[in-house]
């Protein structure tokens, strides 16, 4: 087979994945830009341009501030906390033990769970009802009950821990893989120079971490910016709005008030946060790179 008609061959198998890219993303992205700078609504179907109201009036409404704020903070925070965790239970669990490999199954257990099943559980764990799992428990030692999820100052932070728990074992896998493929005579040359565990962490397994780390960091930081099954399961976003997102918002701008045209332009302003944050953190990871190779 001669080189352009295996180039052709190559063409044509990858054909139906960039029309169904090219449908399913390329296309609905360009829509979105041009809807947002209309009227249109599922309720009207005359539309006609009006410039960037949409935006103007995105910026000036506080729940929309907030449900970017609250996107960004989310997004900042699990992934700064689950690839810490994963990180020590990675390390933790790479140590010869009979019963390591039981521990990492327990740990991955919940990623195989749906993001739906597990926020609906802990609605039922966390409510501040009688029969709420973790108050009772709280009871039974002593303390006072806590409204997890009523309380507007910790209602975010309590869906973000449930996603903490069900995605920081996928991650440690994941570091796990890397740390076993770094060539065990590096650490026994530096045990040789005298460093202990703790140097050896620093200097040798941290630094050639990069591969598992960059991918979970940016895992993690896109999958928190668009964060929506979780708050929907357990709050709906309350109490009020202090668990709104810019997934719960778009969603509800969208699709409950028929505000197509206003959803489109939160749609945009989201792809800009994503793609700037990611640009930002490739940027830093990049250094890390340089710094190590």
């Amino acid at each position: 087979m001669n080189a352009k008609k295996r180039d052709r061959v190559f063409l044509f198998m990858i054909l139906p994945a960039f029309i169904g890219f090219v449908l399913l993303f390329i296309l609905p992205t360009i829509m979105s830009f041009a809807y947002s700078v209309t009227n249109w609504s599922v309720y009207k179907p005359n539309y006609k341009f009006i410039g960037l109201d949409n935006y103007v009036q995105l910026f000036t409404d506080t729940k929309n501030i907030a449900a970017i704020k609250h996107s960004v903070t989310y997004a900042l925070v699990i992934t700064l906390v689950q690839n810490s965790l994963a990180i020590c239970f990675a390390v933790l669990l790479t140590r010869k033990s009979i019963m390591a490999n039981m521990v990492k199954s327990i740990f991955f257990l919940p990623a195989v769970l749906s993001v739906l099943v597990v926020g609906f559980l802990f609605q039922y764990i966390m409510t501040s009802a009688d029969y709420g799992l973790l108050n009772s428990i709280i009871r039974f030692f002593g303390g006072s009950p806590v409204n997890w999820l009523g309380n507007e100052k910790i209602a975010l932070y309590s869906v973000l821990s449930t996603q903490v728990w069900q995605w920081t074992g996928w991650s440690m896998v994941i570091y796990i893989a890397n740390l076993k493929s770094i060539d065990s005579s590096l650490y026994e040359a530096a045990e040789i120079d005298g460093a202990s565990k703790s140097q050896s962490f620093r200097h040798i397994s941290l630094p050639l971490l990069y591969p598992a780390a960059s991918f979970n960091i940016l895992m993690s930081l896109i999958g928190g910016l668009k964060v929506f099954d979780a708050v929907f399961a357990m709050t709906k976003g309350g109490p009020g709005y202090a668990s709104e997102t810019i997934m719960t918002t778009l969603i509800r701008e969208g699709f409950n008030s028929g505000r197509t045209a206003y959803a489109s332009a939160f749609a945009v302003v989201f792809f800009v946060i994503v793609f700037v944050i990611s640009k930002i953190i490739t940027f830093l990871l990049n250094k890390w790179e340089e710094k190590i190779s």
